[in-house]
């Protein structure tokens, strides 16, 4: 489980939120004001860390570490077809240029068959220095990828699929699961949901379509 922030407080947020701070400043600092409920946010500066180093996101990474929340750098795994040297080129440069804990691999693989090639990676990441390892396989994966990460994303997709087709029951030993799930209507307890369906961990924002990762979940918001 998850360690509990001040008084408590369910360290249960997984946030992955892709808007650059000097365009959206009141957002990060709510964001930062969540800093007791976060377990994590993912930086993504550029759909990975970009080629060269961005002063807004190296700024917010440093606030968000002075607040005690674990910093991820995202980086693609296109399924386990990107070659691992590239991947490791990623999050060298989020642990340089950054300062992350953490790595969060997008698109990876749920098949038996990509179980070394995410072995190597973590084995990479770890070696960098990162404190998490959170595997984003939107679906159920094969269950010895559990012996790989910290976090196995269970579920990404819509709020009517989340609804209708519950993830498959997890069948591998125990690790923290997370569900991502985008187009949340306001009101409901994604919370409570997610718990009932094993995630410890989850994000559910009301953005949808391409871009549903430049809001927040609806229990952060800015200030008026």
């Amino acid at each position: 489980m998850t360690a509990p922030g001040p008084a408590g407080t369910p360290k249960n947020l997984l946030v992955p939120y892709y808007e650059h701070p000097f365009v959206r400043p009141a957002e990060w600092d709510a964001l930062l004001a969540a800093a007791p409920r976060l377990y994590a946010v993912v930086l993504n500066p550029a759909s990975g860390p970009g080629d060269h180093l961005d002063r807004g996101f190296a700024a917010i990474a440093g606030r968000l570490r002075a607040a005690g929340v674990r910093v991820l750098g995202y980086a693609d795994t296109d399924y386990g077809r990107r070659p691992v040297a590239d991947v490791v080129v990623d999050l060298t440069r989020h642990r340089d240029w950054y300062g992350t804990d953490g790595a969060f691999l997008d698109q990876a693989a749920a098949v038996e068959g990509g179980l070394g090639y995410y072995r190597r990676l973590a084995a990479e990441a770890r070696e960098l220095g990162g404190g998490g390892l959170v595997l984003n396989h939107g679906t159920a994966p094969h269950p010895s990828y559990a012996g790989i990460a910290d976090v196995l994303v269970t579920f990404e997709g819509t709020w009517t699929g989340y609804r209708r087709r519950p993830p498959p029951p997890w069948t591998g030993p125990g690790t923290n699961l997370c569900h991502l799930v985008h187009g949340v209507p306001a009101g409901v307890d994604a919370e409570a949901l997610a718990r009932e369906r094993g995630a410890a961990l989850y994000c559910a924002v009301p953005g949808s379509g391409d871009h549903p990762w430049g809001t927040l979940p609806h229990t952060v918001e800015p200030a008026p």
